[in-house]
């Protein structure tokens, strides 16, 4: 189990360093989603006052994104340790991840941007689609460094 608990941890620092990359303003997806926020119609000035008033909230957020990835990581994890002891190949393992991820996780993002308000309607798809494959990245980069584990 202490393994299971340490690479779960790993798992959420992974997602951390993905979602940091993947939403960064210098990429295309880090653009839709600053689009998706209304930050590209704030002036300069409005942006830096709304990221100083955020600022001392910053780290709660980020703290919770942790403990969901935690939550996330962990059940890639156990799937994939489940199956190695179970011998069932990596491959197929992965196979559950993906399957997870389709069943449970782009029905989840799609009903959350279907529902919203927030996000201008022309943006949505680009969101949905983004918002995604982050997922399935950092799903399947879990499951990668996982299997070199156990």
């Amino acid at each position: 189990m202490t393994t299971i608990i340490l690479l779960s941890i790993l798992g959420a620092v992974i997602a951390a360093v993905v979602g940091t990359f993947w939403y960064s303003p210098m990429t295309p997806m880090g653009k839709i989603h600053m689009q998706a926020l209304g930050f590209d119609k704030l002036s300069p000035e409005e942006q830096q006052k709304k990221m100083l008033e955020a600022k001392p909230k910053m780290w709660k957020m980020y703290l919770g994104q942790m403990i969901l990835s935690f939550l996330t990581a962990f059940a890639v994890v156990f799937i994939i340790t489940l199956s190695a002891e179970n011998g069932v190949p990596f491959g197929t393992a992965i196979w559950f991840i993906v399957l997870n991820w389709f069943c449970f996780m782009v029905p989840i993002i799609g009903s959350a941007i279907l529902w919203s308000s927030d996000c201008d309607s022309k943006l949505a798809w680009k969101k949905f689609f983004s918002d995604i494959l982050s997922n399935l990245v950092i799903l399947v980069l879990v499951g990668f460094v996982t299997s070199l584990f156990v």
